[in-house]
């Protein structure tokens, strides 16, 4: 009998300033390149397995200027893979922004770097404004254009990593004999985040990890059995993964009063900017903005509460939807990292390895 592979957890950087709450009165991770770095070490050295960051090229002003400030991911990963000895360093490339060539280069790099450790995180846009600032939004692209872009751009990378000359000819892209040697060995981890039939065809095709989202157990279930046959049908593998916030202290009580504090600031001025950035009209993101409860300024789904409590919820949520592992958030990634590492992630290890 194959034995399952071992469980997988990671942080989500804080390449954006504001980190992933939307408030005011939240801790505030810093769009900054020596605190990234903390981060990457932290995960280091309490035992997670890999870190990435997001591609971010315009924020969301709001009462916090959330996002307002951004690092770019493949820079920042790049440097990461130097300081770090273990951990998976996974970068976020945009593949409406960067040509396939280009990407195929800098990933090899980034392999060489990390000694076989890169993952390259695949999006295609979905906040318009980030790039209509740069001239490279299409308003005719449709969501189905969109993921033929994907899959093609993915085609173009991977075979430049493994082909000496490659021609294609794309509605988005050419390749003319095109070559980009050295070859990566390994071929870099690819990852991508979706939801849609379109995204979860996409990842189960050309994927070896998807992250996830949903807004309840059930269908968080479907959707990573449904990546997961989909890719056992093509002969292959895509592990599954969903982001958690985890928000802990030594009490189940005094992290709920940390997550009351955090709502308190909500930022919604900048959440209903966000929202029009998705195209729902102005008038409809503020409504839902300012009708929103405080747990709205969280970004992703959340844990609060003592180690305990947390070690009991990551359990069931990863046991309840057969996810492979959980990309983690942390308010004060300083000080949250160091306590999970030293209170939480020893249990789950323990409990992952009796199951």
């Amino acid at each position: 009998m194959t034995t399952p592979a071992a469980k997988e957890y990671g942080v989500f950087l804080p390449i954006g300033d504001g980190g992933w709450i939307m408030s005011t009165t939240s801790p505030r991770p810093l769009a900054d390149y020596e605190y990234n770095k903390r981060a990457a070490l932290h995960a280091e050295a309490i035992g997670l397995d890999f870190v990435m960051s997001m591609a971010k090229w315009k924020g969301f002003p709001g009462e916090s200027d959330y996002w307002g400030q951004t690092l770019e991911s493949m820079t920042m990963m790049s440097a990461l893979a130097e300081c770090t000895e273990r951990v998976k360093v996974w970068a976020t490339m945009h593949a409406n922004v960067h040509h396939p060539a280009v990407a195929a280069k800098m990933y090899t790099t980034l392999q060489q770097i990390s000694h076989g450790r890169a993952g390259m995180n695949i999006v295609n846009g979905a906040y318009p404004g980030e790039f209509t600032q740069m001239g490279l939004w299409d308003h005719q692209r449709t969501q189905a254009d969109k993921y033929r872009l994907t899959e093609e751009w993915c085609e173009g990378v991977t075979r430049l990593w493994s082909e000496d000359s490659v021609t294609m000819r794309s509605d988005f892209f050419t390749l003319d004999a095109c070559e980009s040697r050295p070859h990566p060995g390994p071929r870099p981890t690819i990852i991508s985040a979706g939801s849609s039939a379109e995204a979860r065809a996409f990842q189960a095709q050309w994927c070896d990890g998807a992250f996830m989202a949903a807004n309840d157990l059930d269908t968080l279930r479907a959707q990573s059995d449904d990546v997961k046959a989909r890719a056992a049908a093509l002969g292959r593998e895509c592990r599954t993964y969903a982001m958690l916030t985890v928000v802990q202290a030594d009490t189940d009580a005094e992290a709920e009063a940390l997550v009351a504090e955090y709502g308190r600031g909500i930022d919604r001025p900048a959440i209903a900017l966000m929202r029009e950035s998705w195209g729902i009209p102005a008038d409809l993101a503020l409504n839902w903005a300012n009708d929103a409860g405080a747990e709205a300024a969280f970004q992703t789904a959340y844990v609060a509460g003592s180690a305990g409590t947390i070690v009991s919820h990551i359990r069931r949520l990863v046991a309840e939807t057969g996810l492979d592992g959980l990309m983690l958030i942390f308010p004060a990634f300083d000080q949250d990292m160091v306590l999970f590492g030293e209170t939480v992630l020893p249990e789950l290890r323990r409990l992952d390895a009796l199951d």
